[in-house]
């Protein structure tokens, strides 16, 4: 049986996001007027009196992938909207965030951000990522889109996950205990996890100590996945190869900070996925979530108020 499509735009009607809901069947409704779905284009923190005002409502769609932000307001556990279907954006952004995290894979493999500071010819030098074994923290959409983006190289990928459930494209799928294993010998360490307490600093100063000094950490997940302070530690000492960061801790990287001056150490400023990108993935995944909710059917991106994700 399918479910009413009044459905509020909220904080602001963009129109990317209405002609969304209206492709989808939907009808766009303003506050206060009785919606039962919302497609939310705001942040977190005005997420909280939006839904108290918003008492009809019974799914809500947020436009980021990673929930931890609005995990963090306890809104989800609210026992006032234990009625209340969640979606996320995860999966919907994948493939521009793989395709940042292979660029910046191979640029630190190629000494790109040495070079681009270069002022003389230098000597020769670079890694190749064909046939190397790597290493993929997370198993959702980002890893899956980099793993085919990783075929053709013939990189042999290992995916370390919450679930031993193999991945389509992965050499090898192994559960979290066994990171250790997996780091000593992985040319690449990608992470592309959620965060929640169980991946914070999942890469400290134990797991860089296990990786070679050619490796490359590469980190499109989030900047708190990183031990910020082992990381400059271990990019300083030349313990590993480098690092690529999309994503740091703290986050905007303040001026000053270490990690600035490391030529080992590449920065984009949370890039991987930039508006112009994301509102088109945004719209494709609330129109699909609106015709799904209006027919009665399985919702894409739920979010699980128990794992935080």
């Amino acid at each position: 049986m399918g479910q009413p499509g009044r459905i509020l735009v909220a904080p602001r009607a963009d129109d990317f996001a209405v002609e969304a809901v209206r492709k989808a069947g939907g009808s766009v409704v303003g506050p206060g007027q009785g919606a039962d779905g919302m497609v939310w284009l705001g942040s977190a923190e005005d997420l909280v009196p939006t839904m108290a005002a918003e008492k009809s409502l019974r799914w809500v769609q947020l436009p980021m992938a990673g929930v931890e932000t609005v995990m963090a307001t306890g809104i989800v556990q609210d026992p006032r909207y234990v009625g209340v279907t969640w979606t996320c954006a995860k999966g919907s952004y994948a493939e521009p965030v793989a395709e940042h995290a292979l660029a910046l894979a191979l640029a630190g493999l190629r000494h790109l951000p040495e070079r681009a500071r270069a002022t003389s010819w230098g000597q020769q030098a670079g890694t190749s990522l064909f046939d190397a074994d790597v290493a993929v923290l997370g198993g959702g959409g980002i890893a899956r889109a980099l793993l085919a983006l990783l075929a053709p190289f013939r990189a042999r990928a290992t995916v370390v996950r919450r679930n031993p459930e193999p991945v389509p494209l992965a050499a090898r799928t192994v559960t979290a205990d066994h990171l250790h294993d997996v780091l000593p010998g992985s040319l690449v360490v990608f992470v592309a996890l959620a965060l929640h307490p169980g991946t914070l600093h999942v890469v400290g100063r134990p797991e860089l100590a296990l990786m070679g000094p050619q490796a490359w950490l590469v980190n499109v997940g989030r900047g708190r996945h990183v031990d910020t302070e082992a990381l400059v530690e271990a990019l300083s000492a030349g313990r590993i190869g480098g690092a690529a960061l999309d994503v740091t801790d703290p986050e905007p990287l303040p001026e000053g900070h270490p990690l600035w001056s490391l030529p080992n150490c590449l920065i984009t400023p949370h890039t991987a996925d930039t508006q112009e990108m994301v509102r088109p993935l945004l719209a494709a995944r609330a129109r699909d979530n609106v015709e799904r909710w209006m027919a009665g059917r399985p919702l894409v991106g739920l979010v699980d108020p128990v794992a935080g994700y």
